[in-house]
């Protein structure tokens, strides 16, 4: 039989019983095979497999002497890659000195986080003289406690000294239109959104190989514009209205999203109400300070007949 014949036999049984080998069975069944082809079957296995020579000679010594494993392991303990940390005993502190400038969180906190990227550590590390990977600085990142964390809102800054009075004073209003049977409500703006088809973040069950098809770019449509949400919840009734505009967020538009719910929704729960109180965060379009906001509301008043409060 030609060489090349039994190298393409050899390869052919490799394929086919690869996937039931770990990695002692796999270099034991190549040293058998190197065996019985004699003088040279450790290049033709080599040449058939792509195992490496040193391989398949620990094969065959391993075969040759007797060697204390249980049938689950492939190596003898200690054996295996050893640790980043037993060629470059010093590249902790190494590392923790390249993410010290950026570090970000309570230093004293036993779970820290960094916004440099592995792929980033890893080039200034070689640059250092360390050879390492962004994986294997991924590795070392966990071992060191670090996690990747995103940004959260925590800090208020100072508290206004009348800061609890006002809140206190807002919900005890609150709680006394309520007792009354009036309506209370809390209005806001919502964020904008495009209009057109956008890619939106999550996820959703479709064909298998079918997604739903968005534009490539977030550009706004020139055509369709941008669509603004007022939020009128309903405390009292834990119920929810929306008003979504097209232009602008303005005082006209904030008072006609009130408007508009009392017309669609308000007047139908609240048919006896004399009174509206309104809770608002007093910025944008129903800012405190906005005069043409006051003017809106007068004639929303005017037109419920109600008398209306904000807080």
């Amino acid at each position: 039989m030609s060489k090349d014949a039994i190298i393409r036999g050899i390869r052919e049984k490799f394929r086919l019983m690869s996937p039931t080998f770990t990695e002692r069975t796999r270099r034991h069944w190549c040293a058998v095979e190197a065996s019985q082809l004699g003088w040279g079957g450790i290049s033709l296995i080599q040449e058939a497999t792509g195992l490496s020579i040193p391989t398949i000679r620990k094969g065959i010594k391993e075969l040759e002497e007797v060697v204390e494993l249980s049938p689950l392991q492939s190596r003898l303990p200690g054996g295996g890659r050893k640790k980043l940390t037993e060629y470059y005993p010093d590249i902790p502190d190494v590392l923790e000195s390249l993410i010290d400038p950026v570090m970000r969180g309570d230093p004293e906190s036993p779970l820290r986080w960094t916004c440099k990227s592995t792929r980033l550590l890893a080039h200034e590390l070689n640059h250092e003289g360390y050879e390492v990977s962004a994986s294997a600085v991924r590795f070392l990142l966990h071992e060191l406690d670090y996690s990747l964390q995103g940004n959260k809102k925590t800090r208020e800054g100072e508290d206004h000294p009348d800061r609890n009075d006002q809140f206190l004073y807002i919900n005890n209003q609150v709680n006394r239109f309520l007792q009354a049977g009036q309506p209370v409500i809390s209005v806001d703006t919502k964020k904008r959104e495009n209009i057109g088809n956008y890619s939106n973040m999550g996820r959703e069950w479709c064909p298998k190989g079918k997604p739903i098809e968005t534009n490539m770019h977030d550009f706004p449509d020139k055509v369709l514009g941008k669509a603004i949400p007022y939020g009128v919840y309903d405390i009292g009734r834990n119920e929810g209205w929306v008003n979504v505009g097209i232009t602008r967020d303005t005082a006209q538009f904030a008072a006609n999203s009130i408007r508009r719910w009392w017309t669609r929704m308000g007047s139908y729960r609240f048919p006896n109400a004399t009174r509206l109180l309104i809770t608002a965060d007093a910025g944008g379009s129903n800012g405190y300070k906005l005069r043409l906001w006051k003017t809106e509301l007068q004639k929303l008043a005017t037109f419920t007949g109600m008398n209306i409060t904000v807080c």
